[in-house]
Formats: C-alpha cells, structure tokens, sequence
C-alpha cells in the first residue's frame, strides 16, 4: 500500500463506526462505474490482502457471531 493510502487508512481507522461506514459507502459508491470484472478482481485482491494480513499476525478476525451479536444489540437501542 503507498504511503499516502497507508496514512488515509490509519486516520480512518480511528473514526468511529458510523463514520467509517458512512465513509465506506462513498467510497464503494465511487466505484460504480467499474464493470462487474473489475469491481470483482478489487474484491479478490482485497480479499488476498486481508488474509496475508491474518497469516502474518498484523490484523485479526471477529466470529460472525460476536459482529452480528454486536449488531443486534446496537439495532435495539
């Protein structure tokens, strides 16, 4: 990741939930004039770079479990 994005993603990641949802769905909504192709190959190469990130122990995962748990709980106020 250059730089640049590198220091984006560590701001965005200190914000909280709701505005890094918010942010998400501009982000993804910029993509739409990608074809199906492209926006996939994005998803699988993001995909990859998650799990690299796992196998090396610079990120974890979450159980659905507990996210939707997390969800739920939220939606009930």
């Amino acid at each position: 990741m250059e730089r640049k994005l590198e220091e984006i993603a560590s701001e965005a990641l200190q914000m909280s939930i709701e505005s890094r949802a918010a942010l998400a769905k501009r982000l993804l909504d910029s993509l739409d004039d990608l074809n199906p192709d492209e926006y996939e190959q994005l998803w699988v190469e993001e995909a990859a770079r998650r799990y690299q990130q796992l196998k090396a122990g610079t990120a974890t995962s979450t159980p659905s479990e507990q996210v939707f748990a997390r969800l739920d709980a939220r939606s009930r106020g």
